[in-house]
């Protein structure tokens, strides 16, 4: 059992199986909580409990899925080719909606943390929360965070965003396609992005685009709004 759970292939498998599951019990069950990526995660974790399997060797295989993260965020670009015109049509209110997305997201961290009295540490591991794993990752690791806890901050603000954005597109009556691409990429990364390109192309292809641009913008402001937190 030991050589099997410590094998590569037992975290890659694992991973892909309880995604599928998650995704079959999605489509039975037509409610924004049953986000597929949060039900297979908490899949996953039920299993290794239960068959008391620790993190370590589920993620000798889980490392290798996590790997992938980077080149499938750049993968998002071919939507965006698909609208190059449109981004060169709106390149100025796009990039002034990232920045301000971006500026929100560390000054709402530096705020909270403040107020709730968190440490150094902690206010450093989530200030990277709205960027892609790959990038907020680097991000705490290379200013004294604990990337660990910036994985957790970026996929719980990834899945809130991916359930919530319908809601609030709905709530402030936000129907330009473009700017439901930008507000959800920006907020919630890659996987928001999924459910932005469920609402369609355009969505899709700008949601996308603010991943990458939020994170060029963020290696600016992040640094500042790091300098004022320590």
């Amino acid at each position: 059992m030991n050589s099997l759970t410590q094998s590569p292939a037992f975290g890659i498998v694992l991973s892909a199986a309880m995604y599928f599951v998650a995704s079959w019990i999605s489509k039975k069950i037509r409610f924004p909580l049953f986000n597929p990526l949060l039900v297979g995660m908490i899949l996953v974790m039920g299993f290794l409990y239960l068959f008391d399997i620790s993190y370590e060797d589920y993620s000798v295989g889980g490392q290798y899925i996590t790997f992938l993260i980077a080149p499938a965020t750049v993968a998002l670009v071919i939507n965006l080719y698909k609208k190059l015109d449109l981004l060169k049509a709106n390149v100025i209110p796009v990039f002034i909606g990232v920045f301000v997305g971006v500026l929100t997201s560390a000054i709402s961290i530096y705020i909270l943390a403040r107020l709730f009295g968190l440490s150094d540490i902690i206010k450093l591991s989530l200030v990277p929360k709205s960027l892609t794993t790959a990038i907020g990752v680097a991000l705490s690791d290379e200013y004294g965070g604990i990337p660990a806890v910036t994985v957790v901050a970026i996929l719980i603000t990834g899945i809130g965003g991916a359930v919530m954005a319908p809601l609030v597109l709905k709530v402030f009556r936000i129907k330009d396609p473009v700017a439901k691409g930008i507000g959800i990429g920006t907020a919630s990364h890659a996987v928001g992005t999924s459910k932005a390109i469920e609402m369609g192309e355009t969505e899709g292809a700008m949601s996308g685009l603010s991943i990458a641009l939020a994170g060029f913008i963020s290696v600016i402001i992040i640094p500042i709004i790091i300098s004022l937190m320590v």
